[in-house]
């Protein structure tokens, strides 16, 4: 598993800068060019828009090419993204220039991101095996929300301390780190055999995709509306909402990693599902504060592991040979969820409020878990089914 732990801290190095720039972004656009909330939104959501365009051509770059180049030409990528940073905050254009100059570097980053989760799974997995390959994706995990949680404040301290172009040389200089650290794990060879068609493999996952994509409507809710929700009920304490989301999320995939692999996907996927929407309806019925902390809590352990349980049927579902097109897909799946809910559920609570935002996250994880329910129902059937057939 040391190879395993060495990709993961590269992955981390690779997320933080996707995690350093994200707080600082919307101040720069707003403070700095003095552009509305309509282009800040812009500037930070445009990098999750190609996030979600290029994750199936990365999966089929890494089925093809092999991981290692696919995972270092994300790397290199995420550290271009630094020098647009750095243009953005001093070349002499206008501010429309400059803002060009920042968009440029928000799709390479986001390129960039979805190489390095497709070469990562890809050698993950080609390192320690299928048979764990819920704990590859539970540990990726790890280390992009660890990116996340760090990234944030280190970003803002470095923006007050030396504007953008600080921020801009951190991202520059980390995954270097990422490189080093990777040049002692074993190349995994590239699988043979025939390379299924984009459409084709989504054909075989789309079932996991969905319920992985209502599982992210609670998560992004949370993300979007918890702040506004306490603010509007008069509770204090709006951060350690987040942080208790956060702390549940970490502390389920540190200690239950290795579940989806001892019990299987969908058994662990529906424990997942049903507790996260729990925790959505105990958030959205709060009386009050420590309750709604114990709510967010508790919908952040149930999100955890939903995403390597149902990955494994991603797994059990394709060959080898597209096993990084597929996982890509997959993961476009919660992407999507999280660009659109914000969106969605905005409108909803302009007349009910912003428990509805929760409501309709629970809701959605109780439909994600009739799909985990089908599943396992499915995966039962060809149990049954397997030595009939010999």
């Amino acid at each position: 598993m040391r190879h395993l732990a060495l990709l993961c801290l590269a992955t981390c190095t690779a997320f933080l800068t996707v995690g350093l720039p994200l707080p600082v972004i919307s101040l720069f656009v707003h403070e700095q060019l003095g552009y509305s909330s309509v282009l800040v939104g812009t500037a930070v959501g445009i990098q999750f828009l190609a996030t979600v365009l290029t994750r199936g051509h990365a999966g089929r770059q890494a089925d093809t090419l092999g991981a290692r180049p696919i995972l270092l030409k994300g790397l290199l990528l995420c550290a271009a993204s630094g020098l647009f940073y750095i243009g953005a905050a001093w070349l002499p254009l206008l501010n429309s220039g400059r803002f060009s100059v920042l968009i440029l570097g928000r799709l390479t980053l986001g390129y960039g991101e979805s190489l390095v989760v497709a070469g990562m799974l890809a050698w993950g997995i080609g390192t320690v095996g299928a048979a764990h390959s819920g704990r590859v994706m539970a540990w990726t995990g790890m280390a992009i929300y660890s990116a996340f949680a760090l990234g944030a404040p280190i970003g803002l301290m470095l923006y007050g301390q030396g504007g953008l172009p600080l921020v801009g040389l951190v991202v520059l200089l980390l995954p270097g780190l990422g490189l080093l650290l990777i040049q002692r794990v074993p190349v995994v060879a590239v699988a043979a055999g025939v390379r299924r068609s984009f459409a084709s493999v989504l054909g075989r996952i789309w079932q996991p995709g969905l319920a992985l994509a209502l599982q992210g409507v609670g998560f992004a809710a949370i993300g979007a509306f918890i702040s506004l929700h306490f603010a509007e009920q008069g509770w204090r304490g709006a951060g350690l909402a987040l942080t208790c989301f956060g702390i549940a999320y970490a502390f389920m995939r540190l200690v239950g990693g290795h579940l989806p692999d001892r019990l299987g996907g969908p058994p662990v996927a529906l424990a997942s599902l049903a507790v996260q929407s729990a925790g959505l309806w105990l958030l959205a019925f709060a009386p009050n504060a420590p309750v709604a902390l114990l709510g967010a809590a508790i919908a952040g352990g149930g999100c955890s592991l939903v995403f390597p349980a149902l990955g494994l049927v991603v797994v059990a579902r394709t060959e080898p040979q597209v096993r990084a097109t597929a996982l890509g897909g997959y993961a476009a799946f919660q992407d999507i969820a999280y660009g659109v809910t914000g969106p969605i559920t905005g409108l909803m609570v302009g007349s009910l409020g912003f428990a509805s935002a929760f409501m309709a996250g629970a809701l959605a994880a109780m439909l994600g878990w009739l799909i985990a329910l089908w599943l396992w129902w499915q995966g039962r059937q060809h149990a049954a089914a397997g030595p009939a057939n010999r």
